[in-house]
């Protein structure tokens, strides 16, 4: 049995294995799950997503990992911190996708939250942005909740142009 790489008190994170691709991709491909990226994902963008973080995962130790439920085991979103460029600029960027049919039920702040801790107390990175599009009420909540500020409103190039806001938190 593969060992979570973090724990919540719901959600057990792990690294991908070859073998999520079909369950990735029916939270990828899902329009209401992904209206706040650039479109949901085809299978071969579903595939690439996996291979690219199980690469990243594997060489860096960041990058996206799979969200499952303790209590069944269900794969229910994609969360982690990975190096990328955002607003031209090298970030450990933190992102999570939870599939809307587990949105309003909490998931969202206590993925965000293992993912943070992870990142500031066991990878001891000095700073990690989370950035949203502006009208992503859910997510920014989320992001201020957790202790991070904004500092940043930009045209996202990656996506669509549109108006995003960056959050940051520095480790102390």
């Amino acid at each position: 049995m593969i060992k979570p790489v973090i724990e919540t008190p719901r959600l057990l994170l792990f690294s991908y294995q070859v073998d999520v691709l079909d369950d990735l991709h029916s939270i990828l491909s899902d329009a209401t799950t992904m209206q706040f990226w650039p479109q949901p994902y085809s299978l071969q963008q579903s595939r690439e997503w996996l291979e690219y973080n199980m690469t990243t995962w594997r060489e860096t130790g960041l990058g996206r990992l799979a969200v499952r439920l303790k209590s069944t085991g269900q794969l229910i979103g994609d969360a982690g911190i990975k190096q990328t460029m955002v607003n031209e600029q090298l970030e450990n960027d933190m992102g999570y996708i939870i599939h809307h049919t587990y949105w309003k039920q909490g998931y969202g702040f206590e993925v965000a939250q293992g993912i943070l801790d992870y990142g500031l107390h066991t990878r001891q990175l000095s700073r990690i942005v989370a950035n949203m599009p502006h009208d992503h009420f859910a997510s920014a909540k989320v992001a201020e909740k957790l202790g991070m500020k904004k500092v940043l409103e930009f045209h996202n190039s990656r996506n669509r142009n549109i108006l995003t806001y960056l959050y940051i938190i520095e480790n102390s």
